[in-house]
């Protein structure tokens, strides 16, 4: 779980992910689409990827991917980001974060 967080408040904004989920690749165009240059890890091609995916699931992450840190927080998955975006709050949060400039 160290690993984890450690990654997690590495940058603005980081996503772990699994290279083969479609769900992962359109949070990370959506947060791209804001101008925001994330960190993203692929659990499935990371050495310690099994780690983390477990270390996300005791986070709270289910399913594990896509996980999203921002501003060095978890901010959960697709859902809570998605939802986010439809209230209007995502563009605040990365501007909060560091993570774009207006």
């Amino acid at each position: 779980m160290d690993m984890v967080m450690k990654l997690g408040t590495s940058s603005a904004v980081v996503i772990f992910t699994k290279s083969s989920c479609c769900i992962s690749h359109s949070i990370e165009t959506l947060i791209r689409s804001f101008g925001a240059n994330p960190a993203v890890y692929e659990l499935d091609t990371h050495p310690n990827g099994k780690q983390m995916e477990k270390a996300l699931m005791e986070l709270g992450c289910h399913p594990s991917v896509p996980a999203i840190f921002i501003g060095k927080e978890l901010v959960g998955g697709a859902n809570e980001i998605m939802s986010l975006n439809v209230r209007g709050k995502l563009k605040q949060l990365l501007i909060r974060a560091n993570a774009i400039w207006v």
